[in-house]
């Protein structure tokens, strides 16, 4: 292959070129059709220096002049422009240097820039690890997985609350993340620790925050209620900063690579019973940063730093979602389905879910109650539902079983299907 040495003078970059009977080589190649990779191939040469000697290149020796340089003042200018009016935007602080009667190619004030850049990206992603005192923050936030559940692959939330001094971690699996189940999950979270923290640190979920833009955070009304009745501030971190509540984030990947893994559970029931045992075992290891196991340091000095749980019970579920029932009686929640009067069929409900319940209103009438359903697509009827709904007019004279025999059914096994019974 042609070999090419380059030799630097002052002020300039001497380049050699091919000699001239490889550039008419090359010229009389494309002359007869060739393209630039098959000329290249023959000749030996890169495909680029083939097109460069085809665009108008000359034989011997060029004199290509060195890149243009900044001086330490000029340097000191593009900085401060670039910190400042430009907003780190590089074009602009070329055309303020412009201005200034500084011309600068493009490409060569980049190359300043780069290094204020890659400055401003460390400090952005540096961390100071944050220690709380006991009691005073507990840090919350979702993850998702897919788990294997009654046989079916089924994406699981799982709501996660870790405590910032004792590392402690509360996790609850669901079906969803809407703010209701947020609000469940830290309920249950502040139950299980047995008191209450003094802040709760938040991501920039849409369920928790309206806005977060130039230092105005405005949290959702219902979420924010729901923490003030409890004596609990809310702290939202900055946007595209996880790492504020880091906490939590190595909670969420403990759980999901820990506690789920790869196994598979008969039931959501089945997967909270695992979850429960799976807490206390996770409370009992050895904490990668502390050194020390998570329950030791909440019983030395975080559970007493805790505040006292209300007397009385608050009210998680604050909103109702509005839902249209089927032709076959059943609204959707969630990944279930429930069952309603027949009569309600094809007419717009009002569906309020709580940890346990789900009930199903017709304006401010309560029309249905069922326990929430605890696996993947599960049926939950009332036969008491569907009673009427087979209507048999003037065959009622007739002995309905004996002309239902002759089909292979009885009276009983249409009832069982409509009642929802297997």
């Amino acid at each position: 292959m042609h070999e090419e040495i380059a030799v630097r003078m002052l002020g300039t970059e001497e380049v050699p070129m091919l000699e001239t009977s490889v550039v008419e080589e090359v010229l009389v190649l494309h002359r007869l059709g060739f393209g630039s990779k098959q000329i290249a191939k023959r000749v030996e040469l890169s495909r680029t220096t083939v097109r460069r000697y085809l665009a108008g290149a000359a034989a011997g020796w060029q004199e290509r002049p060195d890149a243009r340089t900044l001086s330490p003042a000029e340097v000191q200018v593009a900085e401060g422009l670039w910190r400042g009016e430009a907003g780190g935007n590089g074009v602009v602080v070329r055309e303020m240097l412009g201005l200034q009667g500084i011309e600068v190619p493009l490409r060569t004030l980049q190359r300043y820039l780069q290094g204020f850049r890659a400055e401003e990206l460390a400090k952005e992603l540096a961390t100071v690890r944050f220690e709380t005192q006991p009691g005073q923050q507990l840090q919350i936030d979702f993850g998702e997985r897919r788990v294997r559940i009654a046989g079916v692959t089924q994406t699981v939330y799982f709501f996660v609350a870790t405590l910032g001094y004792s590392r402690r971690t509360f996790v609850r699996s669901g079906l969803s993340q809407r703010q209701d189940e947020w609000k469940i999950g830290l309920e249950e979270a502040l139950l299980y620790f047995g008191g209450l923290v003094a802040c709760v640190v938040v991501d920039n979920a849409k369920a928790l925050i309206l806005e977060h833009c130039g230092g105005v955070v405005r949290v959702h009304p219902a979420f924010e209620a729901f923490c003030k009745d409890r004596g609990l501030a809310v702290w939202a971190c900055r946007p595209y900063r996880a790492q504020t509540k880091g906490k939590v984030e190595s909670g969420v990947k403990y759980v999901k690579r820990n506690a789920i893994a790869g196994r598979s559970f008969e039931s959501m029931a089945h997967l909270e019973q695992h979850l429960q045992s799976w807490m206390w075992r996770a409370d009992r290891r050895i904490h990668g940063t502390t050194h020390e196991r998570p329950i030791d340091r909440f019983e030395a000095a975080e559970k007493a730093a805790l505040a006292p749980l209300p007397k009385h019970g608050l009210q998680v579920t604050s909103q109702r979602l509005r839902r249209q029932v089927a032709n076959d009686c059943y609204v959707d929640l969630d990944t279930a389905r429930y069952s309603v009067p027949h009569r309600l069929a094809r007419t717009a409900v009002d569906v309020e879910r709580t940890a346990t319940e789900v009930v199903v209103y017709q304006g401010v009438k309560e029309v249905a109650r069922h326990l929430a359903g605890t696996v993947p697509f599960q049926w939950v009827t009332d036969p008491r539902h569907f009673k009427g709904l087979l209507r048999l007019g003037a065959a009622e004279a007739v002995p309905v079983e004996s002309t239902l025999v002759h089909f292979g059914r009885s009276l009983e096994d249409y009832a069982r299907v409509v009642g929802g019974e297997a």
